[in-house]
């Protein structure tokens, strides 16, 4: 991308980041006002410097010795004040800013499909809404402020200076072309360099997510130096990073400073020739003095507001890239309140994206209401992906998938998938009590005699009645203060108080002991009482009864029926069926 499109972008982005403040415009008018008093100020006191030199020390003149202390403490006085107001103002603003970036890119989330999900790291994603929305607040807030003070005060030193002896001040000219040259070069490097650490960010977030989840794989299998080296490595490249634009930070501003002393150099240096002193008092080389040196620190500050606004933009083109992809799609016009339950797939394919093969081929299957159907086979046959099409976690590929005679794009999603429950075998808990675990989301107003019953049913006060408080008692971030056959109680629970037409099973009791086992599937017994019921099955004793079984292997439907016919058959399923069959015989003996 050469620099003008480079320039275009900037300004693209950046104007997007100007329209997040408008929320704030009556705080930004006011801390823009205070920022504005606060470069006057220290202009206004760079002025006073040759009446303060000439006429306090040189004449001694008697109003100015009685009016300038007073003008002095006026002065900073007014600055206090505005300092502070740009300070809160600034902290107010840019939290503000931050804030709504992250509630928009976490309301994003939630509406995104879930193949943008497959796509990406978790941690890339916690990255985005922690890190890369911080920088955000650069661009908008803290290089604002120093652009706009520092960029006034020097304007205002300069200003004084011309007024103050033009001849002098053109000696400030040797810097203008350098610092241009230096600030379009730099901007170049650390729009390079700012690109990459976002993204490195988002690699170190997610390896120290993927070993706080697996910390207990990571101590059996002896992972610790293995993880210990990737996340060296991936902290040091960012480490690397970051010194790089210390580094050019650093560069560009000794630059700046040594092209400033140069400039202060020559009006030393001409301010002392004997046909300048004749012209020049001592107030006046004062007041260029003071005016020089007030430059230093502000030029010094302006150079690194290229960092920060490269680093925001970097951050703020990653987080708009996130807000103008594509969310779900949910074009349906019908609502449901309650449906019939009759699913039927109708010579469905998938793919998924960026896979080489097709996961689902020419898949049709009808399951009427209230039936039982389960689906059976090897892993990455297909079953999961059959399942993931009812709430419309995918989308096929071609073909359809029908809900009482309709496509389910039909409906809205809302209502298409307040006719689903779901128990899978990774059952997901959130760090609250057992009842709102229970009486999640669209369930929150259920009372809580409805909760215990349906805990009851799902056989979960067995052991929710031995808890200090009950239904009340938190169950620890993804359940961790539970055992799997308690988590999975809960979750059938859940589903029960749901109480939605339809039910998909996705080898809900595969992890489970006996006990925990034959406990789930009385409670999984009640649950598919007239409901349609799609079971995805490990253990192939537990779809005996239902009322089909089809047989999946690579995507396609290779045989479907009961257990009697499918065992009769001596296909597949029958293959299947005995190889468990011994394997448990053999587990027992």
């Amino acid at each position: 991308m050469n620099a003008a499109s480079h320039a275009d972008s900037d300004a693209v982005v950046y104007k997007r980041l100007l329209a997040l403040l408008h929320p704030f415009r009556g705080a930004v008018s006011f801390t823009v006002l205070a920022m504005v008093v606060d470069s006057v100020c220290m202009t206004a006191f760079a002025w006073i410097i040759k009446p303060l030199i000439d006429k306090l020390f040189v004449s001694h003149d008697p109003k100015v010795i009685f009016w300038m202390p007073i003008v002095i403490v006026g002065i900073f006085f007014v600055r206090s004040i505005a300092v502070y107001i740009e300070t809160y103002g600034i902290a107010f603003i840019g939290r503000g800013v931050v804030q709504g970036v992250r509630c928009r890119i976490f309301e994003k989330y939630l509406h995104m499909p879930t193949a943008f999900f497959d796509g990406e790291s978790s941690g890339q994603q916690i990255a985005r809404v922690t890190y890369t929305s911080e920088q955000v607040a650069q661009a908008t807030t803290d290089s604002a402020r120093a652009a706009i003070v520092d960029g006034l005060t020097v304007i205002g030193m300069v200003a004084v200076m011309l007024w103050t002896n033009w001849k002098l001040s053109l000696a400030l000219l040797v810097m203008v072309p350098l610092v241009g040259i230096l600030v379009t070069t730099v901007s170049r490097r650390y729009r390079r360099i700012n690109m990459t650490i976002q993204d490195v960010i988002g690699h170190v977030t997610g390896v120290v997510e993927e070993v706080v989840g697996a910390h207990r794989e990571v101590k059996i299998f002896g992972g610790q130096d293995y993880e210990s080296q990737r996340f060296d490595a991936v902290t040091d490249r960012a480490r690397k990073l970051n010194v790089k634009v210390a580094a050019t930070n650093g560069l560009s501003t000794a630059f700046v400073q040594f092209a400033a002393a140069i400039a202060l150099a020559l009006i030393v240096f001409f301010a002392t020739r004997p046909f300048m002193l004749r012209h020049l008092s001592a107030g006046d080389f004062m007041r260029l003095f003071l005016c020089m040196t007030g430059l230093l620190p502000s030029l010094k500050r302006l150079t690194t507001v290229q960092s920060n606004i490269q680093r925001g933009l970097a951050a703020a083109q990653d987080l708009f890239g996130i807000m103008d992809t594509p969310v779900e799609q949910d074009t349906g016009t019908r609502t449901l309140d309650r449906c019939h339950g009759d699913i039927a797939f109708r010579d469905v394919h998938l793919t998924y994206h960026g896979a080489a093969t097709q996961a689902l081929r020419g898949i049709t299957l009808d399951c009427p209401h209230g039936s039982i159907t389960a689906l059976v086979g090897r892993s990455g046959s297909g079953k999961s992906s059959m399942a993931s099409l009812i709430p419309r976690f995918y989308e096929p590929t071609s073909g359809s998938v029908l809900l009482d005679g309709q496509p389910l794009g039909d409906y809205t999603l809302r209502s298409l998938r307040a006719q689903i429950a779901w128990v899978g075998q990774d059952v997901v808990l959130f760090d609250d009590t057992i009842a709102r675990n229970i009486a999640y989301g669209a369930l929150a107003g259920a009372s809580e005699t409805e909760i215990v019953a349906a805990a009851e049913a799902a056989n979960a006060m067995e052991f929710i009645r031995d808890l200090p408080d009950g239904i009340h008692s938190r169950t620890g971030e993804g359940g961790a203060l539970l055992s799997g056959g308690q988590r999975q109680r809960i979750a059938v629970a859940r589903a029960l108080l749901k109480n939605a037409p339809i039910l998909v099973l996705d080898e809900a009791t595969s992890a489970l002991d006996t006990e925990s086992e034959r406990l789930i599937q009385d409670a999984l017994s009640r649950l598919m009482k007239n409901r349609t019921t799609l079971v995805i099955a490990h253990r192939l004793s537990t779809v005996e009864h239902a009322d089909q079984i089809v047989v999946l292997d690579s995507g396609r439907i290779v045989e479907r029926g009961t257990h009697s016919e499918l065992l009769a058959r001596e296909g597949k399923y029958a293959a299947l069926y005995h190889l468990q069959f011994r394997e448990s015989a053999t587990v027992a003996a």
